[in-house]
Order: C-alpha cells, then sequence, then structure tokens
C-alpha cells in the first residue's frame, strides 16, 4: 500500500514559489489505480514524486508503512517501485534480451524471457536478440518496457501516459497487455492517463487538477462526470 500525506511540490518562478502540488493526500491499494485530470494539474509530477525522480517540498511518502520519503530513485526501485516513462530512453548496444534479464535482476532463460515478451504481444524470435534503439518505433518500445516492468514484478508499476506518441494499433494493443496485467500482476499498476479506454478499466480513479485532489472513487462513480465535463468543453468549443 502506498501512502501519501499531506504532499506539496514547489517551484522557482522569478523568485516566486510557484505551487505544482497542494497538500496531496492519498491511499494508493488498488490493483489498477488510474490519476487523470487537465493538462499542467500536477498529476506527472506527482507520478515523479511517487517514483522518486523528484522530491516533495514538503509531507511524507509511506509504502506499507515505511516512510520513503527521502530515498532517491534507485532506492526506491529496490523496495518495488517501477516507472516507465512517457518516452522510453534507448540503450544502444543493448538488447531486448539484456534489458528484460536487467530488469528482472537475476538469470533468465531464453524460455522465459519468451514468455514475458509474447505477454506483451511481441513476437520473441523477432526482438528478443534486437539491439534497442531507434530502429524500434514507439509503440514497440512502449511494450518493451512493460516486460522489463513485469520481469521485475515489483508492488507498484508507474506508468506516465503510456498512450503518448503511438499509433491507434499499438495503443489497442496496449490496452489488451493492460488489462492482462490488470488480472494477473500481484502489485499495483499505477497509470497517468487522458484515455477513456484505459481509465475504464481502473479500479480506481484519481482526479488531479490544479495540484488538488478533486475527486477518488470507482470508475462507476467518477467516469461519467469525467465524460460529461468533456462533452460539454467540446460543445463550448465548437460554438465558439
Amino acid at each position: 500500500m502506498l501512502e501519501l500525506k499531506n504532499v506539496s511540490y514547489e517551484v522557482d518562478d522569478n523568485n516566486d514559489n510557484k505551487g505544482i502540488l497542494n497538500d496531496v493526500s492519498l491511499v494508493i491499494e488498488d490493483q489498477f489505480v488510474a490519476i487523470t485530470g487537465p493538462n499542467g494539474g500536477g498529476k506527472s509530477t506527482l507520478a515523479k514524486i511517487i517514483a522518486g525522480i523528484i522530491k516533495p517540498t514538503s509531507g511524507k511518502i509511506l509504502l506499507d508503512g515505511e516512510d520513503i520519503t527521502d530515498l532517491d530513485i534507485t532506492e526506491r526501485a529496490n523496495k518495488g517501485i517501477s516507472f516507465a516513462f512517457q518516452q522510453p530512453v534507448h540503450f544502444k548496444g543493448l538488447t531486448v534480451k539484456d534489458m528484460i534479464t536487467i530488469a528482472a535482476g537475476k538469470d533468465m532463460s531464453v524460455t522465459d524471457i519468451c514468455k514475458i515478451l509474447s505477454e506483451v504481444g511481441l513476437c520473441a524470435r523477432d526482438y528478443i536478440d534486437r539491439e534497442i534503439n531507434s530502429s524500434l518505433s514507439g509503440g514497440e518500445l512502449k511494450r518493451i518496457e512493460i516486460a522489463m516492468i513485469a520481469a521485475r514484478g515489483t508492488k507498484l508499476s508507474i506508468f506516465d501516459e503510456p498512450e503518448a506518441g503511438i499509433d491507434l494499433w499499438s495503443f489497442n494493443s496496449l490496452i489488451k497487455v493492460f488489462e492482462k496485467m490488470r488480472d494477473e500482476i500481484n502489485g499495483t499498476i499505477l497509470i497517468i492517463s487522458h484515455q477513456e479506454r484505459i481509465l475504464n478499466i481502473a479500479d480506481k480513479i484519481i482526479v488531479i487538477a490544479d495540484g488538488h485532489v478533486e475527486q477518488v472513487g470507482s470508475k462507476e462513480e467518477v467516469l461519467p462526470e469525467l465524460l460529461h465535463t468533456a462533452k460539454a468543453c467540446k460543445t463550448l468549443e465548437d460554438k465558439v
């Protein structure tokens, strides 16, 4: 279970402190949790704070009751937190097999690696020995990154807008991967997303806007209101 207690984050904006997150308190313990809200609301900042990429200005972060506020990204990774970036990193000279083995933190057989690649919709024969470089598409890189996180088997897997920069076919495949992960993973999946199809498979939806938690609830409680608001805004834009 992840718990955030009164977490705030400020940046220096021309010698004036600008609040990005303001007194955010959350308990994240469901299997599949989605964080959504308007652009610039603080969603990605919150994900990076949870992962340890940036530190909060104030507040505490607890993982299974342990205070991890002062731990960096490596220390949190060792505690069981994984983070997938919007744009996956290229690793020149390393193959898919290398990266999955490194992510797992142990020796893995070719059979085990092939099984993980198959689970994210990749033909193992075509990818296991490929170098992770610009020859791979955005969708391929996203699925390889998901395979790396699956190999680690962490307590908390964080995905920051996994749909960013990929085509519709790849997005449809990603939805199937996340549905499979939701059904099989032992830990918690936390996804930052605007996409209705991702929100629709979440156990809990958290709405962040202007640095505050605006709403927390099941998809049945939260999604209809979000869709109604989005439709109203679209209608207003069309009139203008």
